[in-house]
Formats: C-alpha cells, structure tokens, sequence
C-alpha cells in the first residue's frame, strides 16, 4: 500500500520511531518523493513563469498541479496514475489583445513500472491529452494520446532519471492546429543526508514538430 507524502501524516507515522529511524526515514521518503514513479501518494504544485511572451513581452504563468497515486497490481509490477492539470495565466501578446486566466488541457499518464535492481525503476505508457481547457487560447481543442517512459537511478545520496513522452491529436476540433509535441524532462537529486533537504535540477526539454524546421 502506498504511504502518503503529506507532512502531517508522514509526521503522525514518524513520531514513534526513534531519532535514528526518524532520520533515515525522512531520508528514504524525499528520496522516494524526488521519483515520479514510486510507490508513493503525493500532490506536487509546479510553478513555470515564461518572460517576453508575445509581442508585448508580457509574462505567461502557468501553475501544474501533479498528483501522482500509485496501485500495486503484484509483487512486481505497480501502475503509476500521473495526473497534470495546467492552470494559465496568458498575457496580451500583441495591442488590443486581452488577457486570459482559466484551465488548459488535461495530461494524464499511465506508467506500468517495476523495480529493475536495487537502485533502477523504469516504468512505461499511455499519455493522454484531454481537451478540458476554458478558452481556445489555453489549449487547443484536440483529443490527443502517445508513449510515454521513465527511468530512474536511486545510488547513494543521489536520484537520477529521465522521462519523456510524445502526443500526436487524434480528433478534435478541425479548426484548430494539429498536435505533435515532445517532451523531455531529466533530473538530478543529491540528498543531504538525514535532514530531508535536497537540491535538485530539472529542466524541460519541448519540441512542437508541426512547426518548420529550425523552429520547433
């Protein structure tokens, strides 16, 4: 069964352990919470502010919220529900434009994943796009699905991985552009010790390949 990453819960369940088992506890859980497919409920708010979009060089913020919650289907194998629901704040981008605020498209993910050694998980699946957005300018209006694979490496201090995925639109309005988009987020965790801090890079690689070459 999978153990909660909220703070309150993980802090009722530690308070009976000793200092020792507090400390390596609250280790192996940011550790576990740094891997997008671990057997482990958690909620995590991604914040990405994009300066000098449009014409107007305004500031585009869009809000992630990610809950992952995992089922073990056996001793083995886990399927890991990753659910993205983007909330967009979109700026004028040129004059006599307006400003938009609302919900983009649904990205659900359904990784099948397994641990391969002690320190390496992989898991692969469907993604999903759901046209759930509240303004054609938050999202096209497509349903859209893909491949999607992770794999990460847990040695040490250290949480390593990768996932991509690709989403080609399969129906949905005709009127507004087809989809075939990439994405490739790699990042590396190094834990400090017992104290549940970490540092940690992530960056997200995206490529839109309708576009013409040299600007996708």
């Amino acid at each position: 069964m999978a153990r909660s990453s909220f703070i309150l819960a993980a802090a009722a369940w530690l308070v009976c352990l000793s200092p020792q088992a507090m400390a390596q506890d609250t280790e192996q859980l940011a550790k576990e919470s740094q891997n997008p497919i671990a057997n482990l409920i958690s909620v995590p708010f991604q914040n990405n502010t994009n300066f000098n979009v449009g014409r107007l060089d305004n500031d585009q913020n869009i809000l992630n919220i990610q809950p992952v919650v995992p089922f073990q289907l056996n001793e083995d194998w886990n399927l890991i529900t990753r659910w993205i629901l983007p909330v967009v704040y979109q700026p004028a981008l040129f004059e006599g434009d307006s400003s938009d605020f609302g919900l983009g498209n649904f990205n659900p993910t359904f990784f099948f994943a397994t641990q391969a050694g002690s320190d390496v998980t992989w898991g692969v699946g469907p993604t999903l796009l759901l046209p759930t957005n509240t303004d054609s300018r938050l999202g096209p209006d497509k349903w859209g699905a893909g491949p999607s694979a992770v794999v990460v490496l847990t040695p040490g201090n250290w949480v390593i991985g990768a996932l991509a995925n690709n989403i080609w639109s399969f129906a949905g309005d005709s009127g507004d552009p087809d989809v075939n988009q990439f994405l490739l987020q790699y990042f590396v965790n190094y834990n400090l010790g017992e104290t549940g801090w970490y540092l940690v890079s992530a960056p997200i690689i995206t490529a839109d390949w309708t576009r013409d070459t040299g600007d996708q």
